[in-house]
C-alpha cells in the first residue's frame, strides 16, 4: 500500500509545473489590472472633483452674465425712450421753425422778433441734435457690449457640454473597470479554491488512516488528545508525527503556489467548557487555547514552514462543535482546526 501511494504522489508531482506557470501569468496580469484600476479610480475622481468646480464657477458666470444683460437691456431701453422723446421734440421745433418762417415770408408780424425765435430754436434744435447724437451713440455701445455678452453666454454654454460629455465619458470607464475587476476576483477566488482542494487532497492522502482526525466543512480537525497532554500546550511524540507529516505537506504545496497568491494556513485553538482552576500554567481556556495554536505553529516553522504564511487563533470554549456537556461532545469540542484561507 505504501509503494502504490509514493507511485501516486509520483506522478502527482509531475502535472503541476505547467499549472504553476499558467497561473503566475494570470496572477500578475490580475495584479496589473487591479493596479490599473485603482490608478483609473484615483485619476477620475480627481478629474470629476475638478470638473465639479469648474461647473461651479462656470455657473455662477452665467449667472453674473445674465444679471449684467439685463441691467444693460434696461439701460437700452432707457435711453431709446430718452431718444424718441428728443426725436418728437426735434420734429416739434422743426415744424415751429417751418411755421415761423413762412410767417416771416408773408411779412406778418415783426421781422426782429421772427429772427430772434428763429435764432433761439436753432440753438435749441442743435442742442438737441447734440443730445440725440450722445444717445444714439450710447444705443451703439449698448449694442456692442450686449453682442459681446451673448457671445460670451454661448462660449459658457459650449463649455458646459463639453465637460458633461467628458464626466459621462468618465462613469463609462469607471463602469467598465468595475466589471473587469469583478472578473478578476472572481478568477483569483477560483484559483485560490482550487489550491485549497489539492491541499485538501494531500491531507486526506496522508491522514487518511487515523481516527482521531476528522473534515468538517473547510478545515481539519484534530482532536487534542492527539497532539496534547491534558491541559498542557506541549505536543506529545504522536503529535510531533503529525505535524510534521502536515509540515511537508505544506512545503510542498507553498512551492507550488504563486507568490502572488497571498494564502495563509489558520491554525485555531479549541477548549471544551470545563473552566480551569487558575492555579496551573494557564489562568483559563482563553489562554490554552492561544497556548495550543501558537505551539503547533512554532513546530512547523521549526520544520521549515514559512512564517507568513501561518496564523495562530485562540478561541477558548466559545466555538463548540458538539452542543452540551457529555464526555462525548466535550472530547469533540477540545480540538485543533486547520484552515487554508486568503490573507
Amino acid at each position: 500500500m505504501a509503494l502504490a501511494r509514493n507511485r501516486r504522489r509520483e506522478r502527482g508531482v509531475d502535472y503541476w509545473p505547467g499549472f504553476v506557470d499558467a497561473l503566475s501569468t494570470l496572477l500578475l496580469a490580475i495584479m496589473f489590472l487591479l493596479t490599473v484600476f485603482v490608478l483609473a479610480q484615483f485619476i477620475l475622481s480627481r478629474e470629476i472633483s475638478g470638473k465639479d468646480e469648474v461647473l461651479n464657477r462656470l455657473n455662477n458666470q452665467i449667472a453674473e452674465l445674465t444679471e449684467l444683460l439685463a441691467l444693460e437691456k434696461s439701460g437700452k431701453q432707457d435711453l431709446e425712450d430718452t431718444l424718441a422723446t428728443l426725436q418728437s421734440s426735434l420734429s416739434a421745433s422743426e415744424s415751429e421753425r417751418s411755421r415761423l418762417q413762412q410767417l416771416l415770408a408773408s411779412g406778418a408780424g415783426s421781422a426782429e422778433a421772427a429772427n430772434s425765435r428763429i435764432g433761439t430754436l436753432n440753438q435749441q434744435l442743435d442742442q438737441e441734435k447734440e443730445v440725440s447724437a450722445r444717445a444714439l451713440s450710447q444705443v451703439e455701445l449698448l449694442n456692442q457690449q450686449i453682442a459681446a455678452l451673448r457671445a460670451q453666454i454661448a462660449a459658457v454654454e459650449q463649455a458646459l457640454q463639453a465637460s458633461e460629455a467628458k464626466d459621462q465619458t468618465s462613469q463609462a470607464k469607471i463602469a467598465d473597470l468595475g466589471r473587469r475587476l469583478n472578473v478578476a476576483l472572481a478568477q483569483r477566488v477560483q484559483e485560490l479554491n482550487r489550491y485549497r482542494s489539492d491541499f485538501f487532497g494531500r491531507l486526506r492522502e496522508i491522514l487518511s488512516d487515523r481516527e482521531n482526525i476528522r473534515i468538517v466543512g473547510d478545515r481539519f480537525v484534530f482532536q487534542s488528545e492527539v497532539l496534547f497532554p491534558s491541559g498542557s500546550s506541549d505536543l506529545n511524540p504522536e503529535g510531533e508525527q503529525e505535524m510534521a507529516k502536515l509540515a511537508t505537506a505544506l512545503i510542498d504545496l507553498a512551492k507550488e503556489i504563486p507568490a502572488e497568491i497571498n494564502w495563509v494556513l489558520r491554525v485555531d485553538g479549541h477548549t471544551d467548557n470545563v473552566p480551569l482552576l487558575g492555579t496551573g500554567r494557564y489562568a483559563d481556556n482563553w489562554e490554552l487555547s492561544s497556548a495550543r495554536a501558537i505551539a503547533v505553529v512554532k513546530f512547523l516553522i521549526s520544520r521549515g514552514v514559512p512564517s507568513n504564511r501561518l496564523v495562530a487563533a485562540g478561541f477558548g470554549e466559545f466555538q463548540p462543535i458538539a452542543e452540551g456537556d457529555s464526555p462525548e461532545a466535550r472530547s469533540q469540542n477540545r480540538r485543533i482546526e486547520l484552515k487554508l484561507t486568503e490573507r
